[in-house]
């Protein structure tokens, strides 16, 4: 080929140059460079229409303009939402955490797609943790979930957790509004395991499930019991050839415990059930005790109170979020905060007068 070179490294030995040289074409000076072509803006129209349409790619970038924290692209996204309000709220809202190794993902695939074979239109909202180091996310959902990500009737999108004003709050609630505006009836966002993300997906979602494993005893070890009463159904995953007898066990041993806690819903009594998410076997059964769960609820008028009782406590979330963002970026706070807390770690200084000291600093700006 013309312009074609090879070169063979210094490590490979001259008579076997052609089974590992490495080949290379020149270029020539006249090809010319790519041009980056800034993508247009949309108007708030064009987002609204397409997400009622059900473009994915709008979907998507609309998405993308709610987790933007630049102020120009927030002032965009709540013009959006604002205009989408008349056609959310109509979705079944599920929350699903589980102890590390409970196969959360290999479930919610399994899950997923036996919804979207039943006519259900699914969103799978994954909540990933962002570093504290570098704010980003690993956000590998779509690998972890590769037939369904294919699946037409189902749209998964992993958010990161970090972020200012709302974090989790904001980001994910408003990307649920999306999904639900763009047609999904089934939302399930996952949680990144046990611990404090548990307790604010908890107040997002109408039914709250958690995964574990066999052997009940020693996961329960792991398990906080304020987790355990923000469940409505806990399901021992993995109950397959020889482990089935050890998950019918445990969960003997989790309906014990159960009976003895407080129920997260009024009115409806959390029990456990089995699956197995590889199988495919058990799955029906949940979505029956889902579907049973929202019935009842609506009856007795829980589920719209627990929905206004959600919208109450995202103004609180969002208040409290905005005031801390605007304390803590405060420019004489941030001069005074480190001088402070010298004071503060020394000893010369307590900590109740040191807060009191950046609050009044706070509050005298003009």
């Amino acid at each position: 080929m013309n312009g074609e070179r090879t070169h063979r490294p210094e490590w490979v030995e001259k008579e076997r140059e052609n089974e590992f040289a490495t080949a290379y074409v020149k270029t020539t000076a006249s090809a010319s460079p790519k041009r980056w072509v800034k993508r247009k803006e949309r108007s708030v129209k064009e987002y609204v229409e397409g997400v009622l349409n059900n473009d994915r790619t709008i979907l998507a970038q609309a998405i993308t303009l709610v987790e933007s924290n630049a102020p120009k692209h927030m002032d965009i996204a709540q013009q959006v939402l604002n205009e989408l309000l008349p056609h959310v709220g109509k979705s079944i809202r599920i929350g699903i955490t589980g102890v590390p190794g409970a196969g959360k993902s290999t479930f919610i695939e399994a899950f997923g797609t036996f919804l979207c074979e039943q006519g259900h239109r699914v969103a799978v909202l994954a909540v990933d943790p962002s570093s504290s180091l570098t704010g980003g996310s690993i956000l590998g959902d779509k690998t972890r979930m590769e037939s369904l990500a294919r699946h037409p009737r189902a749209f998964i999108r992993p958010s990161p957790s970090g972020g200012a004003l709302g974090g989790v709050h904001r980001k994910t609630r408003e990307t649920m509004m999306l999904c639900e505006a763009a047609g999904y009836d089934v939302i399930l966002v996952e949680t990144v395991g046990v611990g404090q993300s548990e307790f604010v997906v908890r107040g997002m979602v109408d039914f709250f499930l958690m995964l574990v494993l066999t052997g009940a005893g020693d996961d329960l070890q792991g398990i906080k019991r304020g987790i355990m009463e923000l469940t409505d159904a806990v399901v021992i995953n993995k109950a397959d050839r020889d482990n089935k007898p050890k998950a019918l066990a445990a969960q003997k041993e989790y309906n014990q415990i159960l009976h003895y806690l407080r129920p997260a819903t009024p009115g409806w009594e959390t029990k456990a059930y089995t699956c197995s998410a590889l199988l495919g076997e058990g799955i029906e059964e949940i979505w029956n005790v889902i579907q049973k769960f929202v019935e009842t609820t609506k009856q007795s008028g829980v589920f719209d109170m627990r929905r206004r009782h959600q919208q109450k406590d995202w103004i609180y979330s969002m208040i409290k979020d905005y005031l801390e963002t605007s304390f803590f970026s405060h420019p004489a706070v941030k001069e005074k905060l480190p001088v402070i807390e010298n004071n503060v770690i020394s000893g010369t200084q307590s900590v109740t007068s040191a807060v009191r000291e950046l609050i009044k600093i706070y509050e005298s700006r003009s």
